[in-house]
Order: C-alpha cells, then structure tokens, then sequence
C-alpha cells in the first residue's frame, strides 16, 4: 500500500487520509466528514474552510459526495491485488426526523413497538458520536429520564436495560438542559436505587448501569439534592452493591458515588449508619484489585474523620492488622490514606486496647519501616508523629527502637 500512488483528490485535506465518507462543504470542497464535523465542532468561533479559508458555519450542510466515493471504491477494488482493502459504503447519518418517530414509538401502548424503538435507539447511541449528538439535541435524554421514572412508579422492569444503556451512551453534562434535567431530579434518583432492590432475570447488567448513571448524576448533582440524601439510599448502595459484589464496574461506580457525596452534610454519618465501614474493611478482606483497594482506603479515611466512623472501625475485629498489612504493599496513595487513618485513631479514639493493638497486629512496626523505606518526606514525617504520641506505651517493645523517635530532632 505505502508504494502505490493514491490520487491527491482521493485523499482528505485535514486528516490527509484516503476518504471513506466524502462529504462536500458550501465552499465546494470536499473532506472526510469526521474530520470536518470535528473542525466545525471544535472552532472557537466563526469557523472557516480549511482549504479556501472562506466563513463556514458550524451549522452548514454537508452533502455527500457518493461520485467520489464510488470512484475511490472502484479504485480500492482495481488495487486489491496490491493489498488494497475496499472501502465499505457509509451508512446515511440519522437524521433527527428518525429519532422524534422513535421517541413516539416509545410511549405506544403496543409493548412490542415501544420494546423495538429502545433497541433501536440503543443500536444508533451504539454507532458513532453524530448519532449520540443527534439523540441529545432531539431531547432524548429527557425522554429515557421519564422512561426510567415511569418505569419505576409503575413498578415495570421491562426495556430498563436498554433505557439506562441510552442514558449513559449520551450522556452530556455540558448541555445545559441536559443538566437540569437531573441534577435536582429527586425522583430520578429514588428511580435509581429501586432498580438497586429489583429482583429480574439481568439484574446485574441492569444494577450495574444504574450504578454507571448514578455515578454521573451525583458528579453534577446540586448542594441540595446531596445533602438531602437519605439513609436508605446508602443501605441500597452498599448493600445491593458492595456487600453483593455484582460486578467489578458496579462496584468501582459505588465507590465513586459513595465518595462523591461523602464530604456533603451529614453524608459521612450515613454512611456509618449503614454499616459501610465495616463492608468496606470486609471487601478489603478479599485482596481486590488495587484500583478498588485505592478506593476502600480513600473512603475509609474521610469515615475515620469522624468519632462515629473511627468507632466502627476499631469494632471490626481485623480492621487494623488489614490496615497494617497494606501500607507498603500497594501504593503511595494507600500508604498516605492508611497513615491518616492510624493518625486519627491514634489522636481521638487512642483507648489502650486500641494502641496496644496497634502494636500487636503490627502496625507499629509497620510505621517504624516507613521511616526507613525510600517513600516520600510527607509520609516519614507523619509515621514519626504517630509514633511519638504514644511512645511512652511502645518504646519498650522490641519491635520499635528509641533512635526511630530521636533520629530526625525538629521533624
């Protein structure tokens, strides 16, 4: 391929690629139409050709140029010995027109046509981003918000898979309408959680993209819908969700979504209520991937912030050596969430039982090998502290050296 000539006007003037879609502008010149929709899209302001320089409207037409596309594809066929691959035909992009008759079919009482118009949908947000931005511009992301809604006052799971699949292929935050549709939509979220305690034949792809959708929607969820969050939405996540592993992708957008909301109101309480420190330190328990064990780390210390949580902490039986046993093993942004943790508990809920614990399972000499290991100053510095707080009850212990508390003076 590298040795055959290519013909200059088979080639697009942006990407400088043989053509597979050829599209032609008002100003007569034709470009592959993802590179000139992307050049529209992308334009700060008063776009223009990039070839004739002349004003080009983000909104101008672009009409197929299917003359020159059949003669690139007779081309590629007459090359084919050379190792030329033909260029399949593109498909016509949908046109809004296409979408509102779908969005009609959707609210049909005929359940197969309804069921036919979500699968559909679902095929076009699944093709390409022309699509998805057509979808959201004919209000489709309003029409699958109302589905869901509907579907959850009805109590109906039929076509839920899809609906949430939609919702989540398009989503488009930026848009402000797109934006007020949900982040103050009470109901919206009430929707969410219920399909959490649904019980249908694909509840954990259906579980697992309400997860995905939720996880969007608190990340551009308003102050007041956050804070006015109720115990039992936190009983839904963690126990459909976490304490029932439905899947990986699941679980890392419960993680999301319990951290999101975490710092708003009285959210951290909830939390605790709900018994979340102590699945957390469960799922810990398991050695999931690091990724998730980031995540355990990164909760588990904005939970020990407060009395509540540190107290559920140290009622888990295993919580500190877990905790001991990580540090070191897993990464710097482990080490410094488990270093926190020690720190809190060390400074507010320092009961004997818990300090000598602490150096029972091993989590003192765990602190005396940060000191030594190549880790960051920050981390040096903060084991040290933790250990001079209670050095009257650990220095005597022969897993801890007086010099570890005296070497670095002023620190």
């Amino acid at each position: 391929m590298d040795e055959i000539e290519i013909p200059e006007y088979f080639l697009c003037p942006i990407s400088l690629e043989i053509l597979k879609d050829p599209v032609t502008t008002i100003t007569g010149i034709t470009y592959e139409r993802e590179s000139i929709e992307h050049w529209l899209k992308t334009a700060k302001s008063n776009p223009t050709c990039p070839v004739t320089k002349q004003s080009l409207p983000k909104d101008s037409e672009l009409t197929p140029n299917h003359t020159l596309r059949r003669l690139i594809q007779s081309w590629c066929t007459t090359n084919a010995i050379n190792d030329v691959d033909r260029i399949p035909t593109p498909k016509s992009p949908v046109k809004k027109s296409q979408i509102l008759r779908l969005m009609k079919d959707l609210d049909a009482t005929d359940h197969h046509l309804s069921t036919k118009a979500l699968t559909r949908m679902e095929a076009l947000a699944k093709e390409d981003e022309r699509n998805r931005t057509c979808m959201v511009e004919a209000g489709v992301a309003k029409a699958m918000v109302l589905f869901i809604v509907r579907c959850f006052k009805e109590e109906k799971t039929t076509g839920l898979e899809e609906g949430l699949r939609i919702l989540y292929l398009i989503w488009n935050p930026s848009q402000e309408t797109f934006k007020l549709l949900v982040r103050e939509n009470q109901d919206f979220i009430d929707s969410l959680t219920w399909i959490l305690r649904c019980e249908m034949h694909n509840h954990v792809a259906v579980k697992t993209h309400a997860m995905l959708v939720l996880q969007k929607t608190m990340e551009i969820g308003c102050q007041k819908l956050l804070e006015g969050l109720k115990v039992d939405f936190f009983k839904d996540i963690i126990t459909r969700v976490l304490r029932k592993r439905i899947s990986k992708l699941g679980i890392k957008s419960a993680f999301h979504v319990l951290t999101e909301v975490c710092p708003w109101g009285r959210n951290r309480m909830k939390i605790v209520e709900a018994n979340g420190v102590f699945e957390l330190i469960e799922l810990e328990l398991e050695k999931p991937e690091k990724i998730i064990t980031e995540l355990i780390f990164n909760l588990l210390a904005q939970l020990c912030s407060c009395a509540d949580g540190r107290e559920q902490f140290l009622k888990h039986a295993g919580s500190i050596a877990m905790l001991s046993k990580r540090v070191l093993r897993v990464s710097t942004a482990t080490d410094d969430r488990a270093l926190h943790i020690l720190d809190s508990i060390s400074k507010f809920s320092a009961r004997d039982e818990a300090v000598l614990e602490m150096l029972r399972v091993g989590a003192v000499s765990k602190l005396c090998m940060v000191i030594q290991a190549d880790c960051a100053p920050y981390l040096k510095k903060k084991a040290r502290g933790i250990l001079r707080l209670h050095s009257n009850l650990w220095n005597n212990s022969p897993c801890i050296a007086v010099y570890l508390l005296t070497r670095y003076p002023g620190n």
